[in-house]
């Protein structure tokens, strides 16, 4: 589907890998996409009454850092459960974008210091997550169609560090067609990308086992 992290792999070569966590923690009341559910966590059980605790969990599935599957946008797109984890595995890059403004578009030339021929998934840094949770949270940049076609027709899935790859509120979802009606997933609201290095690093993201439009994941980078 995509090319995975064995591309150029040195797995095995007994080189110890730090692992980097690139996902909000899921809380009761945290920021959502504009009308998607709230997050609300409650007691169920507890230890007072009940000798053991258990939660209840309600949440959308594009809550969180979590990941896109094509049926979030095309009426016969794959649902999540046609990939499997290898299939969201891959060899990847950061692309620095911090310079794009509020509501800005990120233009394909953004792209071109990257070996698009030798990622399987680009993850662009825009500094908005350092957003998340205030006012500022949906004016984030966003992939320019172009953008967003020049990866789909590489066969290069998108991270993003903010809402959407998207304008959050404008018309039309772009970028999200491009991607998703090529057959790539999109994860949304990773963090911490700054701690990622230059060169390619190993991308993992491990949703929920649910087979429906995309699910809050776990994201990290192996370095």
């Amino acid at each position: 589907m995509s090319r995975g992290p064995d591309a150029g792999s040195t797995e095995g070569d007994g080189v110890d890998r730090d692992i980097v966590d690139l996902t909000r923690p899921v809380e009761s009341g945290m920021p959502t996409y504009p009308g998607d559910p709230e997050v609300r966590i409650e007691p169920h059980a507890t230890h007072t009454d009940d000798g053991y605790r258990v939660s209840r969990i309600a949440l959308g599935s594009h809550a969180g850092t979590h990941v896109d599957a094509p049926a979030h946008t095309e009426p016969d797109g794959a649902t999540l459960g046609s990939f499997s984890l290898a299939d969201l595995r891959f060899r990847a890059r950061v692309v620095d974008c911090r310079g794009a403004g509020a509501n800005e578009a990120i233009g394909a030339a953004a792209l071109d210091p990257l070996p698009l021929d030798d990622v399987g998934a680009v993850v662009f840094r825009t500094g908005w997550s350092d957003a998340w949770g205030t006012g500022r949270m949906t004016d984030h940049p966003y992939l320019a169609p172009e953008t967003a076609r020049r990866c789909a027709e590489a066969g290069v899935a998108v991270a993003v560090d903010a809402l959407s790859p998207d304008p959050t509120g404008g018309d039309g979802f772009d970028a999200h067609r491009a991607l998703l009606g090529a057959g790539l997933p999109i994860v949304e609201n990773v963090r911490d990308l700054g701690t990622l290095p230059d060169r390619a690093f190993e991308l993992c993201v491990v949703p929920l086992a649910v087979d429906v439009d995309g699910a809050p994941a776990r994201v990290f980078a192996r370095v």
